[in-house]
């Protein structure tokens, strides 16, 4: 079956960095545009960027911009979220979502001191 799993989800402090993972199995994952949303505790969710399957269009929230790096393995059905200069607006739990409906289950990021 379908299935996606972020990690390296976690608390770190304001200006810091993660990077989440999303392993994906059960479909052909070269073949899906691939997804990062965020929900914040009392907001919507909120599309933070997408990778097309070759990786060669990449879309991000104005949020994010110049922070935040999606990329992709299409060997190690991986996409990547490489997180820098972290915000507290920035805590939120993290999804990653596939374009034929797949979602993980997602990985909370705490930024605070």
């Amino acid at each position: 079956q379908v299935q996606l799993v972020e990690s390296g989800g976690g608390l770190v402090q304001p200006g810091g960095s993660l990077t989440l993972s999303c392993a994906a199995s059960g479909f052909t994952f070269s073949r899906y545009s691939m997804s990062w949303f965020r929900r914040a505790p009392g907001k919507e969710r909120e599309l933070v960027a997408t990778i097309t399957t070759a990786g060669n269009s990449i879309n991000y929230a104005d949020a994010v911009k110049g922070r935040f790096t999606i990329s992709r393995d299409n060997a190690k059905n991986t996409v990547y979220l490489r997180m820098m200069s972290l915000k507290p607006e920035d805590t939120a739990a993290y999804y990653c979502y596939a374009m034929g409906g797949y979602w993980g289950q997602g990985t909370q990021v705490n930024v605070s001191s």
